[in-house]
């Protein structure tokens, strides 16, 4: 028992020590105030004229957008941010909900002078806080680019596999809670477990994995995960009222499935997975007059890992559509 206690008061100090160093660095992008939190947006790229700024909503626990703005601002101008909780951000006392989270969006842009149009790209959850804006501010949008969204009409009757599913996520990110703060998670990602879990993050370097890593060993980050799985009810509530976006161009990337099959998968519901995942993308095809799918073929749900080219071509396909729009 002594010995336990000694090594997890070893790992906390360890943690805390190596969470002070990192806070000397000062973040890549800058910090606005919005009342109630402070929310990190990092531009890179430079305005175009007569062309969107590109803004990236990441995903359920993602901060995946630092993975690609180097490449993303070599032919657009780009915002990523981070919403409340994770990385740069601080945490909201709001509910983690896409309705909460769209209202906070749209103060950012507001504070940081992010002038409209903008082609908005919604990975996974963050679809939800695009499809939002774009309902709520129309003017402002240009294009829609969903990775492999979310549709409320499947997730909000999941089979009870899939709410079994969820609940056990769900347990495993307040778990991981506390192992975060204990500085378990931090010595997991030091040893490499981040990359042998998704090897294909080996194709990044350690500065384009320090900010999501950064976010990853925090307890915030994972709490802030179970907040908003936690809401997603509330979430699906809040799309199902917006209805289609008439004809505002979308594209949707989809995944070919949402897990990669591996061994240590098996135990989860996979087929029922990839079906609801099938229902949901079909719906996302009626979103608008002008939508156009775009697969990614060898991609699991974890677009920005799998086949990033993906989303580079979309942000690209869309860009030439809306300058082609212009034009004629």
């Amino acid at each position: 028992m002594w010995l336990r206690n000694l090594i997890l008061l070893c790992t906390t100090a360890y943690h805390i020590w190596c969470c002070r160093q990192e806070d000397q660095t000062p973040p890549p992008g800058k910090i606005y105030d919005i009342g109630d939190c402070k929310l990190h947006l990092y531009r890179r790229g430079r305005p175009r004229p007569h062309q969107p700024t590109v803004i990236l909503d990441h995903s359920l626990g993602g901060v995946e957008g630092y993975l690609l703005i180097d490449e993303m601002a070599e032919f657009a101008d780009v915002c990523i941010y981070d919403r409340a909780g994770y990385g740069w951000s601080s945490n909201s006392p709001n509910p983690r909900n896409s309705g909460e989270m769209m209202q906070e969006f749209e103060a950012l842009l507001r504070q940081a002078d992010i002038r409209p149009p903008y082609v908005l790209v919604g990975d996974s959850l963050g679809s939800y806080t695009m499809r939002l804006y774009a309902h709520t501010y129309p003017d402002n949008v240009a294009g829609l680019i969903l990775s492999d969204g979310l549709h409320e009409d499947g997730m909000a009757r999941l089979p009870v596999s899939l709410q079994l599913m969820k609940a056990v996520f769900t347990a495993g990110f307040l778990m991981s809670v506390v192992g975060s703060a204990l500085g378990i998670i931090r010595i997991l990602q030091q040893l490499g477990l981040f990359q042998v879990i998704s090897p294909k993050l080996r194709q990044y370097s350690q500065a384009q994995l320090a900010p999501v890593l950064r976010s990853f060993v925090r307890p915030k980050h994972w709490f802030t995960m179970a907040r908003e799985l936690l809401s997603l009810n509330t979430s699906n509530e809040q799309l199902r009222e917006t209805g289609n976006l008439g004809s505002l161009p979308i594209i949707n990337i989809k995944a070919s499935h949402f897990f990669t099959p591996a061994p240590l998968l098996k135990p989860l519901p996979l087929e029922t997975t990839d079906n609801l995942w099938i229902k949901m993308h079909h719906n996302l095809m009626r979103l608008s007059t002008q939508t156009l799918s775009l697969p990614a073929r060898s991609s699991s749900h974890f677009v920005w890992i799998d086949e990033p080219e993906a989303l580079l071509e979309a942000i690209d396909r869309m860009l030439v559509k809306l300058h082609k729009n212009r034009q004629g």
